[in-house]
């Protein structure tokens, strides 16, 4: 899944260059990154990519190895029940007995090893028998920005299967986003997982679980389904049929919330979603001070700021800053933001004011 609209990463992402699509860590988009995780499992011509219509000639360039056709273009943003509804139905067109994975494009997940053996084990499972797998990764911290899925009991490997290298438990229950006070009793208990947004199913357990709970979506699936049999044009002319009416729902309240075959994967594995522009001093070596620089930083009483230069080196000149904590400053080739870190939220409600301006527009 690979949409989105570059709005908490601004001004380094853009509406045509969203968070997945920008090298914000290393030479890789977040994008490339995801694929390059997924490849010694899956072969490119079985990696699709679900965007949307300004990002798709941007993804094609990015995966030169992907299929053309494998780029699919949403003509709306209708959340991830639909983009997981559209998967389905591709999958679906090439085989009803497939399993499928679906897999945020904008993940940081630096230990691929142990990702690979969780999502071999998760594909086998799946490819077992009706469960919906979804991969849970113990938490670091009583994060309020994570959903969490309360564990129950462990399940031992299906009939044929020594064991997995991968520990599984039952669901128990899905809790949306705490205040701080409850994630830390989350912690606390260490019954509790954060909701990764990855799954693993069959396309048969998949299209079970809409016709039961999302009749609509499911309706709409069997629809794509014969028209991604035809051919693209058939498959994109559907989409933008069915599309604009479509209820906007996250596979999590549509699906997860209410299924009941549903598996955790242990996720014993360093992830971070990356979420605004602060989770970058997770990733950047720091200085005495707490500083997170990826530029040509100098600074004076300066402590915990995030400096990011976007710019070619060649390009770059000292970025100085004095008496100056817990700031994010980034700089572009044509924007300069400042923010403090506590209202790194606030970014998205500043792109909006941006793309409202007939000046300012142009940096959205």
């Amino acid at each position: 899944m690979a949409g989105g609209r570059g709005e908490r990463f601004w001004p380094v992402s853009r509406e045509k260059t969203p968070k997945q699509l920008i090298k914000l860590l290393g030479d890789r988009s977040f994008l490339q990154q995801a694929v390059d995780r997924v490849l010694p499992l899956v072969p490119a011509q079985n990696i699709f990519v679900i965007t949307n219509a300004a990002q798709a000639p941007e993804v094609r360039r990015q995966l030169p190895r992907l299929p053309k056709a494998n780029v699919v273009a949403e003509p709306v943003g209708r959340d991830t029940c639909a983009a997981v509804t559209l998967g389905a139905a591709i999958v679906g067109a090439r085989s009803t007995t497939a399993v499928m994975a679906v897999l945020p494009a904008d993940h940081v997940i630096p230990e691929e090893k142990k990702f690979q053996q969780v999502l071999a084990d998760a594909f086998d499972l799946a490819s077992r028998g009706q469960v919906i797998v979804t991969i849970g990764i113990r938490p670091t911290e009583p994060a309020t920005g994570y959903g969490y899925i309360k564990l129950g009991h462990d399940l031992p490997p299906p009939a044929g299967v020594r064991r997995y290298k991968t520990a599984f438990f039952k669901a128990e229950q899905f809790k949306e986003k705490p205040d701080r006070e409850t994630a830390a009793g989350y912690v606390a208990s260490g019954h509790y997982r954060w909701n990764a947004g990855m799954f693993v199913w069959s396309f048969v357990t998949i299209t079970d679980g809409l016709e039961r709970h999302q009749p609509e979506l499911s309706a709409a699936c069997h629809r794509w389904f014969e028209a991604a049999g035809k051919s693209p044009a058939a498959l994109a002319k559907a989409l933008a049929r069915d599309y604009p009416d479509l209820k906007k729902i996250s596979v999590d309240f549509a699906l997860m919330e209410k299924a009941h075959n549903v598996v955790v994967a242990e996720g014993a594995f360093a992830w971070d979603d990356l979420g605004a522009w602060p989770a970058l001093a997770r990733h950047v070596p720091q200085d005495a001070a707490g500083n997170a620089a990826v530029a040509d930083f100098i600074g004076v009483d300066a402590a915990r700021n995030i400096i990011y230069d976007a710019r070619t080196k060649a390009k770059r000149t000292p970025i100085a800053v004095v008496g100056l904590h817990d700031a994010i400053i980034v700089q572009t080739d044509d924007a300069l933001l400042v923010a403090h870190k506590h209202e790194a939220q606030k970014i998205k409600e500043l792109v909006k004011q941006l793309a409202a301006s007939k000046t300012h527009a142009r940096l959205v």
